[in-house]
């Protein structure tokens, strides 16, 4: 989630926690954007870098936590596989980033006054403090 123009070092990533073992964040978010566009939890998954089985195990804890599936898939072979996010799957989307946009545009004063705190880029810490 990119902040707005006047905080360049400050970023927000949403994450959610639920007592289930799901965690919502901006990577399950965008490989369910991904899947989206490319009908295709593989070729979502090398757009982003990660491994198919690992793109699968996303897929499966998120099909597993909400009430109905948010990914169909088709196994592949002669006449193809392919993947498509649910209704559910994209409700799930679009709430998740309607919650990012809250927050940006909720908090854009505290992410300024956060930035503003910041050590200047490049800067060295002199005082001996660790963190």
């Amino acid at each position: 989630m990119t902040p707005p123009a006047t905080s360049p070092r400050l970023r927000i990533k949403l994450r959610l926690e639920y007592d289930s073992p799901l965690i919502l964040g901006p990577g399950k978010a965008e490989l369910l954007a991904r899947i989206a566009r490319l009908g295709s939890i593989s070729a979502a998954a090398r757009e982003m870098g990660m491994s198919y089985k690992r793109a699968w195990t996303l897929v499966e804890e998120m099909n597993i936590a909400f009430a109905l599936p948010v990914i169909d898939s088709a196994r592949g072979g002669p006449g193809g596989g392919g993947a498509r996010v649910t209704e559910t799957g994209q409700q799930v989307l679009t709430h998740y980033r309607a919650l990012e946009a809250l927050l940006l545009e909720a908090g854009a004063g505290d992410l300024q006054a956060l930035n503003a705190l910041l050590r200047p880029e490049g800067a060295d810490r002199t005082d001996g403090a660790d963190g």
